[in-house]
């Protein structure tokens, strides 16, 4: 009987269970083997105790069946469904999510209308809300009775101060009853511990330690005594538990003074891997040593009490003592260890949990000699690789990787012919067809054998058969072959049925098939199941039509049938199949015969092309690297792969690999890989034999990496041995290496978790089955191995991957140093431009503090080989002025005065100085008096009375090339986005199109992206998760790789005599094979210090230059960089001639300038008051830094602790500031490199600080450096300050053709409808928008509708009018001034795209002008949706609508 009684007899023999529970039907088992657990589906006839159905679970997750978890669906009657249900709804729902604890007691519920309402006596109704109890109810309800219904929650919803007292006395009870059960279980606990004491590393894990576990008797006290106790597991915690004891692992750390700063408030969430929880800790600031030490990582032992926090909405525990403890150390203490030879990290899409470092770093503990990297299909966790074991190397010269990759292997050149007949191609042959009840020629049978034979190109005979199977068939193989047990029943058995089907084919046939291997795989293991060889020769037709029809996109049997154009036929029967396919083979047979004089059979395959890579099967393939030949030639194979053969993933044809093989080894990979699934389809044992001869090593696995097989029917336990087992004697056989392997997908166990959520996510049904892909011991795996004996197991785990490592040489993925391109005589050119045009702005002789600047960079530069780097930015920066477009610099490069002088940059990084541009008389301030020479007075030439030029930033050059001047530099440039693509195309001039790549990029898993991913995982599981819990799984599924893109302008540039093979394999942004871009596999980090890379962004300001000097005829660089006028407009808009009231409250002149123009900058102004240009380089620092403004500079300038002047603001102003102090330039630079990078916490030592105090530096200026995460250079801050005043300047003084400039270049979210109706119009929306953005219900979209109407607004409120669009006279996108008002192009128009609205122009130059708005239409060919938007925009009001109304 299938009853709950009756199947777990054994089990429940013993236990109290009720009847109705033992008369439970089972409905569904389902089994997870690989994590030992099952769910149970069970109707039950009568209503049962919840605690009944928990009891069942906990007995079968006893010893009797070791399972680790029991699911329980129970159904019931739903005419039993009442109010009365309530209470066994209550226990599941607590049971689920512990903190609705309480919230049901003294509960009452009736059901009435479809609506089940629920009467609460003691409140709760905030926390029922908050957990979406009652949707949860309702899905219950569901679950168990099939109901469906709405759910309420009535009666009293809160308790008031002083009620509940029955409650009260209800909980002091059950608190008397939790600690007498504590003081038991303490006694208990403490006899345990000293059996435990010896257990504190472990090389197996067992059951106990599969996840993390403690040493409880080495906590050490942090917070009150030391807690003792069983600890709880934190899934199991509860409100009405009382005090507990619980231990996590720390994850995540926030701590945060009150505001009078006399106590801490601390937020740690720790895991124990079965739950997650936030200890809540409020301390006494002086007592917080012990806990201030706490970090991620470490282990906490816990007594105290949940409860449910209001501000954090959650369940929260108040720790009343707290213990750092000890984890058990999971080892590797083989004398002779294991090499592992199949992993994957992160870096295997959406596959691999673990990065590179750690997984390297493991192997490195264990004592393992070296590891192996092998990504699906990818290269991209080399560099890291590298990185983390050159820092081992170090101590251990020994340890290496091993690179390599799990290819996807495609086998272009499988043979039509399996066999060696020389048979002629006019003699006989048997054209078959099975059908089956499944896939596994081991587990399934055939049903049906269909065959026709051909002699002399006609069908002459026809066999078919109903074969009995002797054992039903699967539903959906009736549905798919008409077959029907009743079909077979009484039919021969398998024996009898192929003895006739030889009978037919008579002695030595040839049999053809259509994909053979599936036919053949039955046929021989039938035979084999008699004892009998299968000798046929046999042809395979997919393969022949992937060959003789290349334009064939699928090569299934009816695909083939209808490309020759064959009669319709009943498919997936195989009488039917087979004579459709003798028709098919003779065709095939026509074309050898005529195109290729093909005679005999064994001639075939050598005619036979290869199929095309992207519609064959792939394989999964290891290849290891075992030298730089074999580096270069994979990176070779991945290119390919992801250039020429990418079909969802990149594959590898053999005939590729063939070629490129060389410094390679090949290992035949997992169950997916070619000779696994031979294995499994029951190839013969000599066809094994001839596909494990290409490979190098072959490779087994554990068995719970392959259970999925054993979940589908497909075989059992012993058979995953038995497949093993094959693979060992083919070794054996062959002579050929057996290596046993993890097929690493994660570190550890509990790391699973991270791969159920991703594949959850991303709709996996069996995301929860995960297989036991985390790094193993070599005891772990010698245990794992033992069925096939004590020393063939120490061969396969131990012996073998050493001997396969040891045949590896340790290789460097990117090669060491730095490798600039060549161009001719660039050091001389540098020097030449540099001195040649440093004299002719400053003089000859040179001023001393400008020639020893240019020698000393000059130095560096030409030492360490940078010349070439600098000369393909002066030659682009040349190239972009002379097609008529500006170049902006970013970054540090403005820190070089090289730069300055040559061209690259517009910043200056001198003194503060005068400069004549006549004769060349200058005055340089170098007492730190004076920060910007913008903000020197003017001054007349003392020599010869011309007016002097103002220019210097004081920035030192060490910001660029480092302190000895030897690091590597990274030019950054602002080309036009008009022009960028010149820049991209000129480069390729500069260094040959084979040299040159875009800088490729890896985009991973991010916070947000993975809290959806572990939401939506709960929600599929009907689960709701503790927010730590959540944080914890989000935590474990960041920086796994997503895909792949491309820098917007970044550049790597090959040199000549190199390919970029020696450095990275190339690939298509994000596998897009319709882009032609080509990148960097790599991301450009990588590489960046090897090969040159090139910042050549596209950005607005050089657009907005040459539309400037185009509308002006005044060149950019020509205007005044200290015109009061343009300075006043950073504190208020009247030099515009508008007031804040005008601008709606907008306070200062700045709107449209580059990074001036945003609320956040304008606040920055309103607060900071800056009166000179160095005010403005420290207003860009501080906007773009880390914790440099809020909460740090803001409040010292409040409270008038100091001025913007004064402030940290750029990181170049620490050296500086601290050289002007006293400070040696060495350690100046020192403190200024670790407070930029947000590390002065960790490096800034006492030395440093005492130092600075030494020579009086102010302790709220030490205190701002702890502050500092991350500081922006000053350099980049003076380009975009500069090219602020430049704007501003035509803001000013040319403000028609400014905002005509302006809009021309950022027109994207310009409302052309709105603005054209003037200024009320445009203030109307402003204000709805405005609303809108406070409440936080507008879009991005509208966010920046309303900072252009902003622009609009202050436009108009200078009196600048706008002419609407007119069809004679609008441009496509430019706005152009006419009689002193802006004409407005098409496409500032919403609605009217780029394409229109070019259209449109060039319509107008072609049949004169329009007779109608059908002629306007035809002529243009827009859409009618632009017609639409034409007239509501009033531009079309002169045209009649159809050319007919012309002629009246």
């Amino acid at each position: 009987m299938n009853t709950l009684g009756h199947f777990f007899q054994k089990e429940m023999n013993g236990e109290s269970f009720s009847d109705q529970l033992r008369e439970g039907r089972l409905l569904q088992i389902t089994v997870n083997r690989a994590e030992r657990s099952v769910r149970l589906v069970v109707e039950f006839p009568q209503l049962l105790d919840y605690g009944e159905l928990k009891k069942l679970r906990q007995v079968l997750e006893g010893p009797a069946f070791g399972l680790s978890d029991v699911q329980l669906q129970p159904h019931f009657p739903p005419e039993l469904f009442s109010g009365e249900c309530l209470s066994i709804l209550a226990a599941a729902l607590k049971e689920r999510d512990a903190t609705l604890n309480g919230t049901f007691n003294q509960a009452q519920a009736v059901y009435q209308d479809g609506k089940f309402s629920v009467r609460l006596a003691h409140g709760g109704y905030d926390l029922l809300a908050a957990r979406n109890t009652d949707l949860k109810l309702k899905n219950l309800i569901k679950e168990w009775f099939q109901i469906s219904c709405s759910v309420e929650f009535v009666g009293r919803l809160t308790v008031e101060a002083g009620e509940g007292v029955s409650v009260e006395k209800a909980r002091t009870e059950q608190v008397r009853r939790q600690r007498e059960a504590q003081v038991r279980e303490m006694e208990e606990y403490e006899e345990a511990l000293q059996e435990r004491a010896s257990r504190r590393q472990v090389s197996i894990r067992d059951e106990e330690h599969l996840l993390p576990t403690i040493i409880p008797e080495t906590a050490r006290a942090v917070l009150g005594p030391v807690p003792k106790g069983k600890p709880t597991p934190l899934r199991e915690a509860a409100l009405d538990m009382g005090v507990i004891v619980v231990w996590g692992e720390i994850f995540a750390v926030e701590s945060k003074e009150t505001r009078d700063k006399s106590r801490k408030i601390y937020a740690i969430d720790i895991t124990d891997y079965t739950g997650s929880v936030t200890l809540k800790i409020i301390q006494d600031a002086r007592e917080c040593q012990a806990l201030d030490k706490l970090k991620s990582g470490m282990a906490l032992l816990v007594r105290g009490e949940l409860e449910y926090d209001k501000y954090d909405r959650e369940n929260v525990m108040r720790p009343k003592a707290i213990a750092t403890v000890d984890m058990v150390k999971v080892v590797d203490d083989a004398l002779e260890k294991r090499v592992e030879l199949h992993l994957h990290t992160s870096m295997s899409d959406m596959d691999g949990m673990t990065p590179a470092a750690a997984l390297i770093k493991q192997a490195h503990q264990w004592g393992q000699k070296a590891v192996a990297i092998t990504d699906h299909g990818v290269a991209q966790a080399f560099p890291e690789a590298m990185n983390t074991v050159e820092a081992i190397r170090k101590e251990d010269p020994e340890f290496k990787v091993l690179y390599g990759t799990e290819a996807y292997f495609v086998n272009d050149l499988v043979p039509a012919v399996s066999g060696d007949s020389r048979q002629p191609l006019d003699q006989d042959f048997i054209c078959f067809d099975l059908e089956t009840t499944g896939l596994s020629p081991q587990n399934d049978r055939i049903t049906e054998i269909g065959a026709v034979r051909l002699h002399n190109g006609e069908i002459t005979d026809r066999f078919d058969i109903f074969v009995d199977p002797e054992r039903p068939i699967p539903e959906k193989i009736t549905q798919l072959t008409s077959i029907t047990d009743e079909m077979v029943k009484g039919a021969p058995k398998e024996a009898e049925a192929l003895e006739r089907f030889f009978q037919f084919c008579g002695e030595d046939a040839v049999l053809v098939a259509h994909n053979a291997s599936f036919d053949a795989s039955f046929v021989r293991a039938a035979l084999q199941r008699q004892g009998k060889p299968f000798e046929n020769t046999y042809i395979d037709t997919v393969t022949m039509a992937r060959s003789l029809l290349p334009d064939l996109k699928k090569a299934t049997l009816d695909s083939v049938a209808n490309y020759l154009k064959l009669k319709p036929f009943h498919h997936h029967r195989a009488e039917d199949d087979a004579a459709v396919l003798g028709d098919i083979f003779l065709n095939f047979l026509e074309r050898l015969r005529h195109d290729q004089g093909i005679q005999r059979v064994d001639e075939i395959n050598g005619a036979l092309a290869g199929g095309d890579p992207k519609k064959l099967r792939p394989y999964h393939m290891i290849l290891l690297v075992k030298n730089h030949t074999g580096l270069k030639n994979l990176y070779r194979l991945i290119s390919a792969g992801h250039l020429e053969y990418f079909y969802r993933t990149p594959r590898t044809p053999k005939s590729l690999l063939n070629k490129y093989r060389e410094g390679l080894l090949v290992g035949s990979a997992c169950e997916a890989g070619e000779l696994f699934r031979a294995v499994v389809k029951g190839e013969s044992f000599d066809n094994l034999c001839k596909i494990a001869s290409y490979y190098d090593y072959l490779e087994i696995q554990p068995l719970g990496n392959n259970m999925f097989m054993v979940r589908n029917g497909d075989t059992d336990i012993e058979g995953l041995r038995e497949y093993n087992r094959t693979i060992v004697k083919i070794g054996e056989k062959l002579n050929k290496p057996v290596v046993a392997t993890c097929d690493v997908h994660f570190k550890d166990p509990k790391d699973a978790d991270y791969r159920r959520v991703i594949m959850g996510g991303r709709g996996f049904d069996d995301a929860d089955q995960q297989a036991p892909l985390y790094m193993r011991t070599t005891p772990e795996m010698l245990k794992e191995f033992e069925y096939l004996g004590k020393e063939k197991a120490f061969e396969v785990v131990v012996k073998n991957p050493n001997k396969i490592a040891d045949m590896i040489d340790y290789i460097r993925p990117v090669p060491m140093g730095n490798f600039p391109p060549f161009i001719e005589g660039a050091e001389e050119q540098l020097v030449s431009i540099t001195w040649e045009r440093a004299k002719k702005k400053y003089g000859d002789p040179l001023p001393q503090i400008v020639k020893e600047r240019l020698d000393k960079e000059l130095n560096s530069i030409v030492k360490h080989g940078f010349s070439v780097l600098y000369m393909t930015a002066q030659k682009l920066v040349a190239d972009s002025e002379a097609h008529g477009y500006l170049v902006g610099s970013r970054g540090s490069v403005g820190s070089s005065l090289v730069a300055s002088m040559s061209g690259i940059s517009e910043v200056n990084p001198l003194a503060p100085h005068y400069v004549c541009p006549k004769c060349c008389h200058s005055e340089f301030f170098t007492d730190g008096s004076i920060d910007s020479g913008f903000d020197l007075p003017p001054k007349n030439c003392p020599v010869c009375g011309e007016p002097m030029d103002r220019d210097g930033h004081t920035i030192p050059f060490e910001t660029f090339l480092g302190f000895d001047g030897d690091k590597v530099p990274d030019i950054d440039l602002n080309f036009s986005g008009e022009y960028q693509s010149g820049a991209h195309r000129y480069t390729e001039v500069l260094f040959g199109r084979d040299n040159v790549f875009k800088a490729g990029t890896i985009a991973t898993v991010a916070d947000k992206t993975a809290i959806g991913y572990v939401r939506k995982y709960a929600e599929l599981k009907g689960v709701t998760l503790h927010k730590a819990e959540e944080r914890r799984l989000a935590l474990g599924c960041t920086g796994i790789k997503r895909t792949t893109g491309q820098h917007p302008g970044g550049m790597i540039v090959i040199p000549r005599g190199m390919e970029v093979y020696d450095f990275c394999p190339v690939q298509h942004p994000a596998n897009d094979q319709k882009n032609s871009n080509i990148t960097t596999h790599f991301d450009f980090h990588s590489i960046h210090d090897n090969v040159c890379k090139l910042d050549e962004l596209g950005h607005d300001v050089p657009t907005i230059y040459r539309y400037l000097e185009d509308y002006t005829g005044i060149p950019v660089m020509d205007v005044s960089m200290s015109d009061p006028e343009v300075m006043s407009l950073f504190n208020s808009p009247a030099a515009l001639g508008v007031t804040e009231e005008d601008l709606g409250g907008v306070r200062t002149g700045t709107l449209s300038l580059p990074e001036l123009g945003t609320g956040f900058v304008r606040g920055m102004l309103e607060e900071s008051r800056p009166t000179k240009f160095s005010d403005l380089l420290q207003i860009s620092g501080l906007s773009h830094g880390t914790d440099v403004w809020l909460g740090n500079a803001q409040e010292l300038i409040k409270n008038g602790t100091c001025t913007i002047s004064e402030v940290i603001g750029t990181r170049d102003s620490i050296m500086t500031y601290l050289m002007n102090k006293g400070l040696e330039p060495k350690m100046a630079f020192k403190i200024m490199e670790i407070v930029r990078k947000g590390k002065a916490t960790k490096l800034l030592t006492q030395e440093h600080i005492q130092a600075m105090k030494e020579h009086n530096v102010p302790q709220w200026y030490i205190d701002s450096c702890f502050k500092i995460k991350y500081m922006f250079p000053k350099a980049h801050a003076a380009a975009y300050m500069i090219s602020a005043l430049r704007l501003g300047w035509y803001k000013v003084h040319r403000p028609l053709e400014y905002y005509a400039a302006y809009f021309t270049v950022r027109s994207d979210d310009f409302d052309g409808v709105t603005a054209v109706r003037g200024k009320e119009a445009v203030f109307r929306k402003m204000k709805d928008l405005d609303t809108k953005i406070k409440n936080r219900e507008a879009s991005a979209k509208e966010e920046g509708e309303f900072g252009m109407l902003q622009i609009i607004n202050e436009m108009l409120a200078r009196g600048i009018g706008l002419l609407p669009v007119d069809l004679y006279r609008s441009e496509a996108k430019k706005f152009v001034v006419e009689d002193g008002k802006i004409r407005l192009p098409f496409s500032s128009l919403a609605g009217v795209g780029e394409a229109a609205a070019v259209s449109l122009r060039e319509a107008r130059d072609t049949g004169g002008e329009y007779i109608s708005i059908d002629d306007l239409q035809a002529r243009s060919k827009v859409s009618s949706a632009v017609i639409d938007t034409l007239r509501e925009a009033g531009s079309l009001s002169s045209l009649p609508e159809s050319s007919q109304t012309t002629l009246f």
